[in-house]
């Protein structure tokens, strides 16, 4: 009798962020996705302490997109001894490359930083690795196209599916003896501005679903309409907007909106700063990855073409000595390290400026503290005053809320056995939990971290 494979959730449970799920099926390790910590301290110090699985005895891993809550614990695991392929579409490869590479050089300078100032407890401040560990992690890749098989061992394959979040983004589906599986990592939304809808699901023996959103519905209010607000009203004070941006995926959707709404009057002809070296370089491979996306060459060259590009530190320096109307994107997202920082103490106590934020902000993050009416957010040791104005505008998630996962889910030709619901917040997956179970019927898990569940066929056990 064969074993019935198994799942272990090694993060991503309880929490948007940290995303691995271990499978082990014919003999095989594999690590889905290999994502890092963010957000509340108990979450981040996950990051330090050892996996609870030894990184020399996985085979290989198999990423879903390249958002460093999926990829961004690679660099540490090859430090720590894992050997094998990194598996992901071409796409995802060339941003890991940017993202990775990033990732590592902002926690070298956070640490340099820290240790100048004497503002951490840590004597002295380390990164949790470098951008020299990235680069040793990014010769392991092997990039796979979508819709082909990939024979991890006799009767063991894996297959990747668009997913519509990120360029490159991917559902991940394991076929095997009689059964089959199907990650979703990050599931895309239907009528993206950039991205096209993700592909279908099928028929899936087992599903792990994302459930970010899993608890809410986006804004229904004309999302060109409300970013054309907050950039008028704020430029007519004589402000700055600045939009904490992922540097990969939501910074290319609205730096599209934003060239659109100039060329139609709609907004001030007003300097826009795209202050983050690896959204740049990104903006190039989404030119080289065409057929993936909505934007055709020319509309690609004008996205690219609206923003001045800060590459360097002292650029990034004298856009904080500025005192017109103008647009500042920097990463990160959720404004939990860079440059954007930077920015933040200089513009977060004016009056007449506004931080916008345009994505989901996890718990314990400052984008969740200023969104919940923070009056001053701790950066760099020290509290900074909050007096601009705190917009937020949904509609530009790249993340399907519940309706939009419901309506994926309705086009699956036969209900998994189980669904495995991940990478929310407590009340995000227990909320799609319930609405799975109530207007679809299938049996749903919200697992917990650590969780190990077998995984047998359909009809009784292997």
């Amino acid at each position: 009798m064969t074993a019935n494979p198994t799942l272990t959730f090694l993060g991503g449970t309880g929490t948007v962020t940290g995303s691995k799920y271990l499978l082990k099926w014919s003999g095989k390790r594999v690590l889905v996705d290999c994502g890092l910590f963010q957000g509340w301290k108990e979450l981040r110090l996950r990051n330090w302490a050892p996996l609870p699985v030894d990184p020399k005895t996985i085979d290989a891993v198999v990423l879903t997109h390249a958002h460093l809550d999926h990829s961004g614990y690679l660099p540490l695991l090859v430090k720590n001894g894992f050997k094998g392929p990194i598996h992901a579409s071409h796409a995802t490869q060339d941003l890991c490359g940017l993202l990775l590479r990033d990732s590592g050089h902002i926690q070298e300078a956070d640490a340099r930083y820290a240790n100048k100032k004497g503002f951490s407890k840590h004597k002295p401040a380390l990164p949790l690795y470098t951008q020299e560990d990235a680069e040793v992690a990014l010769e392991q890749f092997e990039p796979v196209p979508f819709d082909e098989a990939v024979q991890l061992e006799q009767g063991l394959s894996f297959s990747l599916a668009p997913a519509g979040h990120i360029l490159g983004s991917a559902l991940v589906r394991f076929t095997g003896p009689e059964r089959s599986i199907l990650f979703t990592g990050d599931l895309g939304r239907p009528h993206d501005p950039v991205m096209y809808p993700p592909a279908a699901g099928g028929r899936p023996d087992y599903l792990v679903v994302e459930s970010t959103y899993g608890d809410r519905l986006h804004e229904e209010t004309d999302v060109e309409e409300r970013l054309a607000e907050v950039v008028a009203e704020t430029c007519e004070r004589g402000g700055a907007v600045l939009i904490p941006t992922f540097a990969v995926g939501r910074a290319h959707a609205l730096l599209y909106l934003l060239q659109k709404l100039m060329a139609e009057e709609r907004i001030p002809d007003v300097p826009v700063f795209l202050d983050s070296p690896m959204a740049v370089s990104a903006m190039e491979i989404y030119c080289k990855h065409m057929r993936e996306h909505r934007l055709d060459g020319p509309t690609c060259k004008r996205t690219c073409n609206v923003a001045r590009y800060v590459r360097s530190v002292d650029e990034s320096k004298e856009l904080n000595l500025r005192k017109d109307p103008r647009i500042v994107l920097s990463a990160s997202g959720m404004l939990t390290g860079g440059r954007v920082l930077h920015h933040l103490k200089h513009i977060a106590p004016d009056r007449n400026s506004t931080i916008l934020f345009i994505g989901f902000q996890a718990g314990g993050t400052r984008g969740a503290q200023l969104l919940g009416g923070a009056k001053s957010v701790k950066v760099h040791g020290g509290q900074v005053k909050i007096r601009a104005e705190v917009a937020c505008i949904d509609g530009l998630s790249a993340h399907a809320d519940y309706r939009e996962i419901l309506a994926w889910l309705g086009g699956f030709e036969r209900p998994p056995l189980r669904t495995f619901i991940t990478h929310g917040e407590p009340t995000g997956s227990e909320g799609l939990r319930k609405r799975i179970a109530d207007e679809l019927g299938w049996p749903c898990t919200v697992p917990e971290h650590g969780d190990r569940v077998e995984l047998p066929r359909r009809g009784g056990t292997s």
